[in-house]
């Protein structure tokens, strides 16, 4: 790592405006193995410490909300020995980080279809999960077996159910009615959204959330992932205008009202 390059980027950095929720598709371990004669687990244990840079680059500078795909519904049809062994490294570096989450005071969390995990899998989740819930530091959320579409079909099943039971009318059925149904209720929205590897497109991931979400790419494989990236994103992102569907002259007057 380049220590002149990353300190050059964070300093760049306005910590008053930093986002809130940052969202990552962890992506190309397998690519970056084979590009060195190695197997693709090879390239999913590097990743592990990228996972660590950013989590600790993260909390280094404030950021409240990480949220990692580590996961996904479509990654069950990977072969049988890729997906054992994915299983058993991610859950042996859960249980080993646990130190590392207390010391950093962040807190562990998951979304996604957790039951289909096997089952020493989904406990020692929980008993991570259940010794970091009072860390106020950072909340670290691993997306694992998750899939958006699968998340919306769920929650408009939910609130179908409601509405049928006469829990909620049809007019009550809002944008915040929907979000309270997804797995992410009472998480901001991410505001920038970190897809490395040189693939532009998000794959199933938080299609809800990620609505107004800046996105930004780097061609970078994710065992490469530095926390000079992170930095270099995060300065990307703080150099957009971010409109909401506004003109750049109505931004600029809220702005000088505020």
């Amino acid at each position: 790592m380049n220590t002149s390059e990353e300190i050059a980027y964070k300093e760049k950095i306005d910590t008053t405006r930093l986002p809130e929720h940052i969202a990552i598709i962890m992506d190309g371990n397998g690519r970056w193995a084979k590009a060195q004669g190695k197997h693709r687990i090879f390239g999913h244990k590097n990743g592990v410490k990228a996972v660590r840079e950013v989590t600790e680059g993260c909390a280094e500078i404030g950021v409240k909300h990480l949220t990692l795909y580590a996961f996904s519904t479509e990654n069950w049809n990977r072969p049988k020995m890729e997906v054992s062994a994915l299983m058993e490294l991610l859950f042996l570096t859960i249980g080993k980080e646990i130190k590392t989450l207390q010391k950093n005071n962040i807190r562990l969390n998951a979304i996604g279809h957790i039951h289909s995990l096997p089952e020493s899998n989904r406990k020692a989740l929980t008993e991570v999960m259940e010794a970091t819930k009072n860390n106020t530091r950072m909340t670290l959320t691993l997306a694992l077996s998750y899939g958006s579409r699968e998340e919306l079909t769920e929650a408009a099943k939910k609130i179908a159910i409601d509405f049928k039971a006469g829990r909620i009318t049809l007019d009550e059925i809002s944008q915040q009615i929907m979000g309270d149904h997804l797995y992410t209720k009472g998480m901001p929205d991410p505001e920038l959204m970190i897809r490395t590897s040189g693939e532009h497109r998000i794959s199933n991931f938080l299609l809800w959330q990620l609505a107004y979400t800046e996105l930004y790419f780097t061609e970078k494989f994710w065992p490469e992932f530095t926390k000079n990236d992170l930095y270099q994103a995060i300065y990307d992102f703080q150099n957009r205008e971010r409109r909401f569907g506004m003109t750049s002259e109505q931004i600029n007057e809220q702005l000088t009202n505020n």
